[in-house]
């Protein structure tokens, strides 16, 4: 299929869409329309221009008061470009650098930007033929635009840095070479347009929030399997408590509950203890709180993704130019860290439940293991998730409320989002393997449940232990252990 690029409303559904299906893109009539409006104007703009242009006919930063001559604009943009390359550290995944392109691509369609139609055709030629280009994780302080990854982005465009392509790494020479395609030529604002924008930080943010929506629902069933193994009690779930405090997100997850429980046998059985840890009793409150916090954090990033990014911004049919700050990170920097927070308390609750499991509570053996001492069984899992879980308190440190001024105090506060955005990652690679570690140990304690009740849990719970166990076998006596997580953990993923 092809995606049209359109004033449309890019919603976070539909973007997933595109990139399960592999969907090739391009512009669409109404955005060509508009970019090469945008263009024409800033072109005629300058040959009548009366006053300096910010980052079009000056410098950069506190170069601001800097004019450049007319004949070497393009050698301006041309330097901002490759000087600003300045990345360090890890590459950034491919997926996400996938999805800087396209988010770039939808930035600069709405044409505000100034940029000539084959840049970003360009652009998209590399997202339709996968060409994604390496980028750092390190450099960008979430302001100015995400500055340093956002012009490792563009430099294949100019046949410079490296890309990956066919399953290998190459230059942007050898790239441009292959495809028979020559270097772009920057026009003035060009390069600016390309390194100030969000993109970097709202690539990471897309990609963490479509692992949220899938790591809340699989810690809603996870957390329902130790809840039956454990041998735990459907009252905390029963609607009449959630609507004396109606937060969605709670009320959702006690309900999903409800019916994740259905037809269960285990549930129903009497139970000797009158109430649960807050790590079972809790569940709704917990989960629904993440629940609550994606919903938030997805109206703010599809709102970014929509928006128009760069500096300065251009108003052809209002004959203006506005120099501002659109490139500023704070409105999603802000949340990202929040998004951080609660999928690190998603997995903090998990590791309390494993802990309840092992404990030799509730007719369940010590370390899930028949013959504990001999064998040391789930012991030391519960160590890995606890140390997992520890890390992610550390990442948890807002970096949105850090700012280190630049460009000589003309940059005085600046959002550090870039941080929040590589974090957040961290973070929610952390509670895909502890919901993971759960899962390993919520099966082995259900068959043990099994064998103590003589009865079934749900037929959605046994369906999932079903499946579990084609990937991951009950341990008898102790075996290799990280095989098993790295199987637990493909297998949620």
């Amino acid at each position: 299929m092809t995606h049209i690029i359109s004033k449309d409303h890019l919603s976070l559904e539909r973007l997933k869409a595109i990139l399960d299906r592999h969907d090739k893109v391009e512009l669409g009539p109404e955005a060509v329309a508009a970019v090469e409006k945008c263009r024409r104007y800033l072109d005629d703009k300058m040959e009548d221009v009366e006053r300096p242009l910010y980052g079009i006919t000056t410098g950069f930063g506190s170069l601001c008061n800097v004019t450049i001559p007319a004949d070497s604009l393009s050698q301006l943009q041309y330097n901002l470009v490759v000087s600003h390359a300045c990345g360090t550290g890890e590459t950034v995944r491919p997926e996400i650098v996938r999805l800087m392109l396209l988010l770039k691509v939808q930035s600069l369609s709405y044409g505000h930007s100034g940029v000539q139609l084959q840049t970003i055709r360009r652009l998209i030629d590399m997202y339709n033929n996968d060409i994604l280009p390496v980028v750092y994780q390190q450099g960008s302080l979430g302001a100015s635009g995400d500055l340093a990854p956002l012009a490792h982005m563009s430099l294949p465009l100019l046949g410079l840095g490296e890309v990956m392509f066919k399953g290998r790494i190459m230059s942007g020479k050898e790239m441009l070479d292959e495809m028979g395609w020559k270097p772009i030529t920057l026009k003035s604002k060009e390069g600016l347009a390309l390194l100030n924008g969000t993109q970097f930080m709202s690539a990471h943010a897309v990609w963490a929030l479509i692992q949220c929506h899938r790591l809340s629902l699989w810690s809603d069933k996870i957390a329902a399997m130790s809840l039956e193994a454990y041998d735990g009690r459907i009252e905390p779930f029963l609607p009449l408590t959630h609507m004396l405090r109606p937060h969605r997100g709670q009320i959702d997850t006690a309900a999903r509950f409800i019916g994740l429980l259905e037809g269960s046998g285990l549930i129903r059985m009497h139970k000797e203890h009158v109430q649960d840890p807050y790590s079972f009793r809790c569940i709704p409150q917990v989960h629904g709180a993440v629940k609550d916090n994606i919903r938030y954090v997805e109206s703010v990033i599809e709102n970014e993704i929509n928006s128009a990014t760069d500096n300065p911004n251009i108003f052809p049919d209002e004959d203006m130019i506005i120099s501002a700050g659109n490139f500023h990170g704070e409105p999603i920097a802000i949340p990202m860290d929040t998004l951080a927070i609660a999928m690190a308390e998603l997995a903090n609750i998990s590791e309390r439940r494993i802990y309840r499991l092992i404990s030799g509570q509730r007719g369940l053996p010590k370390f899930l293991v028949a013959n504990p001492g001999l064998n040391s069984g789930f012991m030391i899992p519960q160590y890995t998730a606890a140390s997992i879980v520890s890390q992610n308190k550390g990442l948890c440190w807002p970096a949105s409320v850090d700012s280190i001024p630049s460009s000589q105090g003309q940059e005085d506060h600046v959002s550090m989002g870039s941080n929040s955005a590589t974090k957040l990652v961290r973070v929610i690679d952390n509670c895909e393997e502890v919901l993971a570690i759960e899962l390993f140990n919520a099966a082995q304690a259900l068959d043990f449940r099994h064998k103590i009740s003589g009865k079934l849990s749900s037929g959605a719970i046994e369906g999932l232990f079903e499946e579990y166990r084609k990937v991951v076998p009950f341990i008898d006596n102790d075996v290799y252990m990280h095989p098993l997580i790295s199987k637990s953990i493909e297998f949620i993923r």
